[in-house]
């Protein structure tokens, strides 16, 4: 059929862009559409009943849907069906006509051009039909050597006569490339488009005939092969009738079988060196010491689960729901986790690849016992996966986690192979446990590699030294936990990212007691929640004065030695149906109270001030006091203070010393002892300034025992040198937290949250913060706590006086 019989060309067409076909006109094809634009084109040409032309894309730019993404050549044709599938694409059946070319570009939405018909231009017939009798011959020798042409084609071939169409009919059996077969397609005369098929034949015909040389020797090997398998069953039926031991035949046989149903799974550097060692094997004799080294290697490399990953597809609410189960709070915390697992869900969903899209390695940090671990163990609930946790305190052997080299007496694979080993599938939850307590020695700093383990770049290819060959951890899941961020060291730091769990407050410890521990210590102490009763009441008062913790592992153990000695009494006395603890007999069951926040003080006091504090067990409130003793201006100070917090005191003591002198702090003449008389009756003049250098101040934090430093005492330790030198009382319902500068200024501090709560639990009213902390911090506060007290931002020392001197 000719197009030009009924359409007049050039004439403007719909392109439909092709990725994957190669066609011609003389085909009928099915053709499947899953972009818009491709589809738009379809319609358009359904719609105004008019041809499309098909054009191959550019080989390096498939899926591009613009003219500088295709070849400017294509098949125009008619769409004789289009049926829309489940899947959401579009079948079509196109029919070719005729070879078209775009002479002019329309419309991008979808793809427009003008098409003009490309003709073909016949030579010297002679000179074309000897040309046609040798690209037969050639065909006839391709088919020879190759299966690309049945009989029936040769058939079709021999009786046509035609030289573009025979021309076509042989590069459409051919395995060309894209561009050779477009070079082809666009030639327009005899003469050259078979001189052009009759060079690609050439090729391949050399091309055939050394892949059949290959061929016969490949079969003569596998003869040799087969040879040898037959000889080898003969001599086990040999050694079968003399009674002799074959087991380690078996053995090589079990590992060999083993490694084949792995083989398409497996990198083939890794299928060569378990080969290798399986051959070499098969060779020693079993007693020798290199035999047994080789045979525990294959016991481990043959267990590792290249085939198995854990199926189920990445949900967001499963990962969702599985954390509200097991945690109550932590709210910031899950929604970061939920972020980081949406993300991948979508480049899972949308087939992207990139490694470095899925984000760093999540790393949960914060105090002992607030759920870094347990946090972990839902996410791999969630994901259906297996969980190792991999325990890093302590670890300074690199060979650790790199794995020993095989020449070593009992080297094995580095823990997170074996962790793979253990978990029997390549894409488990691996927690690395306490990764801020990797040492360094002699032995290699572990920290390197940690950095190729948890680096998406990097840990496609990890190396294990006792394996030796590359494997591939980029599927597991990596979650690092740590209590102090700043001990990790910078390059490692800078690939995770890092989720702070902060203290819980009482509340929230009660609700985790009762909806979660409590429960789960009954479970385990094989007692019914009918038979132990515990109140609200007692519960509090095990939170607030039996367990001194930012988390609640304390109060875990807590509530197991009050339920050992319940499932104790109901073992005893048989007559005992319930046992209920309270407050009147909580001490019963616990020894005296451990732990109490002091309430405030319920008077105004000179040089008493309440400060606040972090420690690595939440935050405590400090009551840092001052005296002044006649003498010469010097300052002492006690109560096991760090070098950060003597700094802060000397600068305190400067700052007031200014204030003093600059009449910002009223200071009565009175207290000031008057100096001697001179030997003519008279004395010197007092001045305020004389305060500082008459008085010695000692200045001591309580619990002396306990080791105390950081900045954040600065404006606290100014306060007391303030009260006690002016003798202006301090508030006894007023906190503060902030470091000092010696210019007066209030500089923002850390851990604000687990200060505030020490401060709610010891019932003070007003707390003083750095105005920075005011602004950022508060959203981060409990309702709880932020409902019963009240927050004034400091930016200066003076600020601070005003609020707390009386």
């Amino acid at each position: 059929m000719h197009l030009d019989d009924y359409l007049q060309f050039p004439s403007t067409l719909p392109i439909l862009v092709e990725d994957n076909l190669f066609l011609y006109p003389f085909m009928i094809s099915p053709i499947f559409l899953s972009d818009e634009d491709n589809i738009e084109a379809v319609n358009l040409s359904l719609k105004n009943n008019t041809p499309i032309i098909v054009c191959p894309a550019l080989p390096e730019e498939e899926g591009g849907r613009d003219f500088g993404s295709i070849y400017k050549a294509g098949v125009i044709g008619s769409i004789m069906r289009k049926v829309e599938l489940p899947d959401g694409r579009v079948k079509v059946l196109f029919q070719g006509m005729q070879k078209g070319k775009i002479v002019e570009e329309i419309g991008t939405k979808p793809l427009q051009g003008v098409v003009d018909l490309i003709k073909t231009h016949e030579s010297n017939s002679q000179t074309s039909e000897a040309g046609l009798v040798i690209l037969k011959e050639k065909v006839h020798a391709l088919a020879k050597v190759s299966n690309y042409f049945p009989p029936d084609f040769l058939k079709t071939i021999n009786d046509n006569n035609e030289v573009h169409r025979v021309c076509d009919l042989i590069a459409s059996s051919m395995r060309l490339k894209k561009s050779q077969a477009y070079e082809l397609f666009i030639i327009e005369d005899d003469e050259t488009k078979l001189l052009k098929l009759m060079e690609f034949l050439a090729e391949e015909i050399e091309a055939s005939k050394l892949q059949k040389e290959i061929k016969t020797k490949t079969h003569s090997q596998i003869d040799k092969i087969n040879k040898e398998y037959f000889l080898k069953e003969q001599l086990k039926q040999i050694q079968k009738e003399l009674g002799t031991d074959n087991q380690r035949d078996e053995e090589i046989a079990e590992y060999r079988r083993k490694l084949e149903i792995k083989k398409k799974y497996m990198e083939e550097d890794a299928y060569k060196e378990i080969s290798k060692q399986i051959d070499k094997l098969s060779r020693m004799h079993p007693d020798s010491s290199d035999a047994s080294m080789i045979q525990s290697y294959l016991d481990w490399v043959i267990e590792i689960p290249f085939e198995k990953l854990a199926s189920k597809k990445l949900d967001i609410l499963d990962v969702r729901a599985q954390l509200d189960k097991d945690h109550y709070s932590l709210k910031k915390p899950k929604d970061r986790i939920e972020e980081y697992f949406a993300v991948r869900e979508l480049l899972d969903r949308r087939g992207i690849k990139d490694k470095k899209a899925k984000g760093a390695i999540l790393c949960f940090a914060g105090p002992p016992g607030v759920g870094k671990t347990s946090l972990a163990n839902s996410i791999a609930r969630a994901l259906k996966r297996e969980l190792v946790r991999i325990a890093l305190g302590g670890l300074e052997d690199v060979n650790e986690l790199r794995g020993h080299r095989r020449t070593y007496i009992g080297a094995m694979p580095g823990r997170v192979v074996q962790g793979i080993i253990e978990a029997k599938e390549m894409n488990p939850v691996v927690v690395l446990d306490e990764i801020d307590k990797v040492a360094r020695s002699y032995r290699g700093d572990p920290t390197a590699v940690l950095l190729e383990i948890l680096d998406p770049e990097q840990n496609n290819k990890f190396r294990d030294y006792y394996l030796n060959f590359n494997i591939d951890l980029s599927k597991v899941i990596f979650i690092a936990t740590a209590n102090d961020v700043s001990s990790i060291p910078t390059p490692l730091r800078d690939r995770m990212e890092f989720i702070f769990l902060n203290s819980y407050t009482p509340q929230e410890k009660y609700q985790i007691a009762k909806k979660y521990l409590l429960p789960q210590e009954l479970k385990k102490h094989g007692l019914k929640n009918s038979e132990v009763f515990i109140s609200k009441s007692t519960l509090e008062k095990i939170i607030e004065n039996y367990t001194r913790e930012s988390g609640v592992r304390n109060l875990r153990r807590r509530l197991a030695e009050i339920l050992r000695k319940c499932a104790k009494q109901l073992l005893i006395d048989p007559e005992i149906k319930k046992i209920s603890i309270t407050n009147k007999n909580i001490e019963e069951y616990l020894e005296k109270t451990i732990f109490e926040i002091e309430e405030k003080e319920k008077v105004d006091l000179i040089g008493q001030v309440n400060g606040l504090a972090w420690t690595s067990v939440g935050g405590d409130v400090l009551r840092i006091e001052a005296i002044k003793i006649q003498g010469k201006g010097t300052l002492q100070l006690t109560g096991s203070l760090g070098d950060v917090m003597k700094e802060s005191a000397r600068i305190a003591q400067s700052v007031v010393k200014v204030l003093i002198d600059n009449n910002k702090l009223a200071i009565p003449l009175s207290i000031i002892p008057k100096p001697p008389v001179d030997k003519e009756g008279k004395s010197a003049k007092i001045t305020p300034s004389d305060v500082y250098r008459r008085f010695d101040l000692h200045i001591h934090v309580p619990e002396g025992a306990t080791p105390k430093d950081g900045p954040s005492a600065g404006i606290t330790m100014a306060t007391a040198i303030a009260s006690i030198l002016s003798e202006k009382k301090v508030r006894s319902d007023v906190a503060m937290t902030g470091e000092l500068t010696l210019s007066g200024k209030v500089l923002p501090i850390g851990g604000l949250k687990e200060k505030l709560i020490a401060a709610y639990k010891a019932k003070i009213k007003t707390v003083l913060i750095p105005k920075k902390n005011y602004d950022r911090d508060l959203e981060d506060i409990p309702e709880e706590v932020k409902s019963k007290m009240e927050f004034i931002a400091v930016s200066r020392i003076e600020e601070v006086l005003k609020q707390a001197l009386i």
